[in-house]
């Protein structure tokens, strides 16, 4: 068998790996095989945040600097031992009614997904049923999104804005990158309304808007972005996904969704100061462990 082409047991399963050598990020010279090992040294604190959601892939399967696509349907060449779920989809842009998502619970399916190239793991705010329905949100999240020339510097000040708003009404938020050029706050919550977390976060979005105009938009309109910061209260619609904590993004130095401190949002005072790689995550969880851990007990009621 070809160097880059090997055979290994994952947990209980065997998985044939190709192409190991090719390069998928060539800034950075990282290779599928350093992809593949990466999920895997990352895989106990990432499963967390991935077990019971539907998980939308993108892939990139002749790297970063190539076309790519987003997988919502389980692939075709899926072992038969890959746990996948159906959810309706009604309005779908391919006009599927129901669509078949991989779920992401063991190490074995995440290391399959890096063989195909899926940099980015994208999932929802919820999680299924025991019977493979959609439940309510347990994740609220605002997607901080700069309008250059502002940058994840200005999200910074924003996130500043929302915390000391979230925490007034007894949330606990907590900021991780986007991997890209912003910042997103997650806030576990328990609701009894599916739509209940887009309407609390337009609200809050709306009013800051309000009272910061010179910072602040929470519409969509690009003219009024230059120089503020978006807060998209749209990433909490139950049919939207945002990138999972520990995820890759398709950026030439293969970046990282990170989890961060308070402390690191409100010292940062220019871009790089949050900028985090895959070769950077293996000793900040040494180091403080899975910021995004889920706390203990219910979560604070919405």
């Amino acid at each position: 068998m070809p160097e880059d082409r090997v055979s290994v047991v994952v947990g209980d399963r065997r998985l044939r790996l190709t192409n190991l050598g090719k390069i998928l990020y060539p800034e950075a010279g990282v290779s599928k095989r350093d992809v593949i090992d990466y999920y895997a040294r990352v895989a106990p604190v990432l499963l967390g945040h991935l077990r019971g959601r539907p998980v939308t892939l993108r892939r990139y399967p002749d790297g970063v600097d190539g076309q790519s696509f987003f997988e919502k349907n389980a692939s075709r060449s899926a072992p038969d031992w890959v746990p996948t779920v159906e959810i309706p989809t009604p309005g779908s842009s391919k006009g599927a009614e129901t669509t078949e998502f991989v779920l992401v619970d063991e190490v074995p399916t995440l290391v399959w997904l890096a063989n195909l190239a899926a940099l980015e793991l994208h999932v929802p705010q919820w999680r299924v049923t025991p019977d493979g329905a959609r439940d309510t949100p347990d994740l609220l999240v605002f997607d901080l999104d700069p309008g250059p020339p502002a940058t994840v510097v200005e999200c910074c000040r924003v996130a500043e804005l929302l915390r000391v708003e979230l925490e007034a009404d007894g949330l606990a938020p907590r900021p991780k990158t986007s991997g890209s050029k912003g910042l997103q706050l997650y806030v576990p919550v328990t609701v009894a309304e599916a739509d209940r977390t887009s309407r609390y976060a337009r609200e809050l979005a709306d009013r800051l808007a309000q009272r910061h105009p010179e910072a602040v938009v929470s519409t969509m309109t690009k003219a009024r972005r230059v120089g503020r910061v978006l807060i998209d209260w749209s990433q909490n619609n139950p049919a939207k996904t945002t990138v999972a904590p520990y995820s890759l993004r398709a950026r030439a130095q293969a970046t990282v969704s990170t989890p961060v401190t308070w402390d690191e949002v409100e010292s940062c005072a220019a871009p790089e100061d949050l900028v985090f790689t895959h070769g950077m995550i293996p000793d900040r969880l040494d180091r403080y462990g899975d910021l995004f851990e889920e706390p203990p007990g219910e979560h604070p009621r919405l």
